[in-house]
């Protein structure tokens, strides 16, 4: 029986069109990939214009609401970049959508496809990859607190943002974590420190003490 599959398809810009990677082409090689490996195309979402910096693209939402309600049971993009590009997201979808048990993820240019024995190892390497990236985030700034504590500047207000002391020692903040990552999604889209700050009051975010995030606030947070 054929997978039913959704083909997803990003372009961030008009000039992308020079790299190969052009609305067209990306449908063309997903076509073609669907009907080599005999996959049902039930559809194509398309986000045009839209930075793969951040999950936060009106097609991507959708088609993994498709995959989440079953209406399909495989994601297919041309290439992982298209999906993501941040190792850390890239490990979120994994844990979410496409592990074990889950729906399939089918990339052409990478050739990975989890629905095979050959391909779930390789998922498992990049999933592997982002939670490697995120320790060596939280490792980095654990090390900076405790320098400055050894070199005896005051530490304010207790863990830094992102964080919480616990017996002492600095552990993450699963949510505060969320918050600065999605900080430097947006700000890694173009946005300003003020209007980062903006958009996370509209998505309902705010700081420790209940307020909207300062300018400032965001700087430190995505330094």
């Amino acid at each position: 029986m054929a997978t039913k599959t959704i083909a997803y398809l990003q372009v961030s810009t008009d000039k992308q069109a020079d790299k190969g990677i052009s609305l067209e082409a990306q449908q063309d090689k997903a076509k073609a990939y669907a009907s080599l490996y005999d996959l049902d195309l039930v559809e194509v979402i398309i986000d045009a214009g839209e930075s793969a910096k951040t999950l936060e693209r009106p097609g991507l939402q959708r088609a993994l609401s498709m995959l989440k309600t079953g209406q399909a049971d495989a994601l297919l993009v041309v290439k992982l970049d298209r999906l993501t590009r941040s190792v850390v997201d890239l490990g979120k979808l994994i844990e979410t959508y496409f592990a074990p048990g889950k729906a399939a993820l089918l990339s052409v240019s990478e050739q990975i496809d989890t629905r095979s024995a050959a391909g779930r190892p390789v998922l498992n390497i990049l999933a592997s990859v982002s939670q490697w990236e995120r320790e060596t985030i939280a490792e980095r700034t654990r090390d900076a607190m405790r320098h400055k504590q050894s070199q005896g500047e005051y530490i304010g207000g207790g863990a830094p943002y992102g964080f919480e002391l616990v017996n002492g020692d600095l552990v993450e903040d699963s949510f505060e974590q969320g918050v600065i990552q999605q900080a430097r999604e947006l700000r890694d889209s173009g946005l300003s420190l003020a209007a980062v700050a903006k958009e996370l009051d509209r998505r309902g975010i705010q700081s420790r003490n209940a307020k909207p995030f300062a300018a400032m606030q965001i700087k430190r947070l995505v330094a």
